[in-house]
């Protein structure tokens, strides 16, 4: 009997192979689906709304009642408007603070007094520096640290400060004597303070006549038109004073140009001596001022200076 021909029916192991992309298909279907629904179902929980939760509640501050309305019996409320200040006693020194001015409707002369002595005290030291010693040993100090070429050195708080002790040695003698004659008589009430006054010019001008130059002290004897004292103690102080200044300033200056000579022969010799090497372009101080230390040293300046000062008030 004869086979027929037509389709043949597949295997089941075929079906089950080529039903295997269906299936992926299918599953791939349905994980889709299944992402869409679970992503809407997000959609709609976010777009819900999220409750707030509510504040604390404060609690209410009690109310304070008002202190005005309030008028007890025993219950003073104090007024808040400050009160004046009490009057002060004129008559209560403990309650006043102030300076007391001496009652000087009395005795004018005692205020006329008192003004003459704080101007004499104001230029006391100015009257003392002129009346000594001071004037010509400030001035050949100064003369000589100029000499030297060196202003700067010594400073010259060390020059003003050797020429206070140096006044005080050359016065020593006088201020003595004024301490004998004025100044422990008018501390034990022996005299009055007029007196005292009177007492310590007496030894202070006879130092001045002593160093005072004629033809100074005749200068301003003629210029004050007064007849010409016999004896030092008609010669007024007010021409004095001015005699005395002059000549300690021509002694001073006599004494500087004595200490001028030595270096300044000394400061020609080294220009002369760098002119004819050909040494033009050095400055001659800078070879000089060496030489004038060593110079100074040898001699033992300041001990020769300082005695010729000393020797000149004997």
């Amino acid at each position: 009997m004869p086979k027929r021909v037509g389709p043949s029916r597949p295997h089941p192991s075929d079906m089950g192979t080529k039903a295997t992309p269906m299936r992926w298909l299918l599953a791939l279907l349905i994980g889709l689906i299944a992402a869409a629904g679970s992503g809407a179902t997000a959609n709609a929980s976010t777009d819900r709304p999220i409750p707030v939760p509510e504040p604390p509640s404060v609690p209410s501050v009690p109310e304070i009642p008002d202190v005005t309305d309030f008028s007890g019996p025993d219950t003073q409320i104090p007024n808040p408007t400050p009160s004046a200040p009490e009057p002060i006693d004129a008559n209560d020194q403990t309650a006043t603070l102030g300076l007391e001015l001496p009652d000087v409707t009395g005795d004018s002369s005692n205020v006329v007094v008192i003004i003459l002595l704080l101007s004499v005290l104001s230029i006391a030291p100015s009257l003392l520096i002129l009346m000594t010693s001071f004037t010509r040993i400030v001035i050949v100090m100064s003369l000589t640290r100029n000499a030297l070429g060196i202003p700067q050195l010594p400073p010259q708080q060390v020059i003003v400060g050797l020429s206070i002790f140096l006044t005080m040695f050359v016065m020593g003698p006088t201020l003595q004597e004024m301490n004998e004659v004025a100044l422990q008589p008018l501390m034990n009430d022996e005299i009055t303070f007029t007196e005292a006054g009177e007492a310590a010019a007496d030894p202070l001008r006879e130092f001045m006549f002593d160093y005072t130059r004629e033809p100074e002290l005749a200068l301003f004897l003629d210029a004050s038109s007064t007849e010409t004292p016999v004896t030092r103690e008609e010669v007024p102080l007010t021409a004095l004073i001015p005699a005395f200044v002059l000549s300690e300033l021509k002694s001073a200056f006599i004494i500087g140009f004595i200490i001028f000579v030595p270096f300044m022969v000394l400061d020609l010799v080294v220009s002369a001596v760098l002119t004819s090497l050909g040494m033009m372009m050095l400055p001659p101080t800078f070879i000089s001022l060496p030489l004038k230390l060593l110079l100074f040293i040898l001699l033992d300046g300041w001990t020769l200076i300082i005695g010729t000062l000393l020797t000149s008030y004997q």
